[in-house]
């Protein structure tokens, strides 16, 4: 009976501020944008869901937006270089993944543990927990610099690669493997800025490293003026110091004065409490991302067995509709702070019913998408190659997968709002059957065995991430990540 009392008190409370009770004044929507971009100190656990969805959403949308330039760049100039150049990164990216496998599941945490504490005003607590990503990151990233460097032409062999594409690319991946740091750190501090509810700070965290690294990538892949020709090489150079520089940035503003959350030198301590907690929830998350990275290697695998232009074609497609999806990762990532803060802040229905608005703005937005890449995959395949071979592999791996994005639109909510209440095992035991118990065995049959060839994989992903979508659905509505602790 209490339960109920306080489910109707929070229910009250939530049709209150959705209303604009209590609030002096409602801002218009133009205003509301405006806001998004600049930052917002709003308190996101007391105003309108559907403000604080769009004051969070927008910036979010915007960063991922910048991640996928970091890839969408490199592939547009490095495949004037021709398929095996186009295969290098291809590769690495696949290889990439295991390092952001780690990077999310350690970046779950963080968001997790710092809006938690925001959402129950504990701003000491938060700053522990910043640290500790921190401090975790670099222990994580060293040991993984120096097998990359050692071992990468083998990781190259594994994959498939062609004794042609292990010869340019090894430089390639080691300098875009060696120097994970980068990657770990952006990913993580960023979780922090979400996690606290500044998320306009890590938009533009993305921004400069993006345009220094668009500016880069043609001078030294190309040799423009005083700068050295590199080739492909070149586009892994000037990653690394894009990425480095929005690094940089990061740390400027997390120790200055703009930050929700504002470090000192005299924050910088090793607390042995947080670090095990924040492990045991990456754990759940870096095993979710683990299965489902290994998932696409395993893919990846299977398209190179149609050769190079085959490859060349999937990595193009994947690099365009990631451009899609990371900005629907943006609106995820917003529901994952909503949920987190929420729940610090004693409103679990607030936090179901934040989902449930993001997950439908989502399909709406991955809708439309999916109507573009459909009717107009040859002409957007045709922006990077002009090859006929790679045109028509990616032509179908587009149009396969934008089949299933209305899925897709609430299966990444879901996954997300999971993490943002600490639950991460859930999303790793869903990952692991409709991946690996399915996917997998399902693509080879397609592509090996009933003759579709590479197109029998691009249909297995579609199929499998749909069927994701909805056990994600029916796990959520239980509800028992609400009485989650961390």
């Amino acid at each position: 009976m209490q339960q109920t009392t306080e489910n109707a008190k929070e229910n009250e409370a939530i049709e209150q501020v959705e209303t604009g009770a209590g609030e002096s004044r409602r801002p218009g929507l133009w205003s509301t944008i405006r806001e998004a971009v600049a930052g917002s100190e709003r308190d996101y656990t007391e105003i309108g869901i559907g403000r604080a969805i769009i004051l969070l959403s927008i910036p979010m949308v915007l960063e991922m937006a910048m991640e996928s330039l970091f890839g969408i760049a490199d592939v547009f100039f490095v495949s004037r270089l021709g398929a095996d150049a186009v295969a290098t990164v291809g590769i690495t990216e696949s290889l990439l993944t295991l390092i952001f496998a780690l990077a999310m599941g350690l970046s779950m945490a963080t968001t997790a543990l710092v809006s938690r504490r925001i959402g129950e005003k504990d701003t000491e607590g938060a700053k522990r927990a910043a640290v500790q990503a921190i401090i975790l990151g670099i222990v994580i990233s060293v040991p993984i610099a120096i097998i990359s460097v050692l071992f990468t032409r083998q990781f190259f062999g594994l994959m498939g690669a062609s004794s042609e594409v292990i010869e340019i690319g090894a430089p390639y991946g080691m300098i875009v493997l060696g120097g994970n740091v980068v990657i770990m750190l952006l990913f993580l501090i960023n979780a922090v800025f979400r996690g606290a509810g500044d998320a306009a700070v890590a938009m533009r965290a993305l921004w400069l490293g993006n345009i220094i690294n668009i500016i880069l990538d043609p001078c030294l892949i190309f040799g423009w003026g005083p700068f050295p020709e590199w080739g492909v090489t070149g586009s892994a150079v000037a990653t690394v110091i894009g990425r480095g520089v929005s690094v940089a940035y990061q740390f400027r503003v997390l120790f200055g004065k703009n930050s929700r959350i504002r470090l000192s030198l005299g924050d910088i301590a090793i607390d042995p409490e947080i670090i095990a907690k924040m492990v045991r929830i990456s754990i759940g998350g870096i095993l979710q991302y683990l299965v489902a990275t290994a998932s696409w290697l395993a893919l990846v695998r299977l398209v190179a067995v149609f050769g190079s232009a085959a490859i060349a074609g999937y990595t193009i497609a994947l690099r365009i509709i990631i451009f899609a999806l990371l900005p629907s990762w943006g609106m995820s990532n917003a529901a994952a702070t909503l949920v987190g803060q929420n729940l610090g802040a004693g409103k679990p229905q607030r936090a179901e019913k934040s989902v449930w608005i993001t997950g439908f703005g989502n399909s709406v937005f991955l809708g439309l998408v999916a109507v573009v890449f459909i009717i107009f995959a040859e002409p957007l395949i045709h922006i990077f190659t002009t090859d006929t071979e790679v045109v028509s592999f990616g032509v179908s791996c587009l149009r396969y997968i934008s089949y299933g994005y209305i899925f897709y639109a609430y299966g990444m909510i879901v996954v997300q709002a999971f993490n943002g209440a600490g639950d991460t095992f859930t999303p790793t035991l869903i990952n692991l059957f409709c991946y690996w118990l399915f996917q997998i065995p399902l693509a080879y049959y397609l592509s090996m065995k009933a003759g579709f060839g590479a197109q029998g994989v691009f249909l297995a992903i579609t199929i499998a991430e749909s069927s994701l979508a909805l056990v994600a659905v029916l796990a959520f509505r239980r509800g028992t990540w609400k009485t989650r602790q961390v």
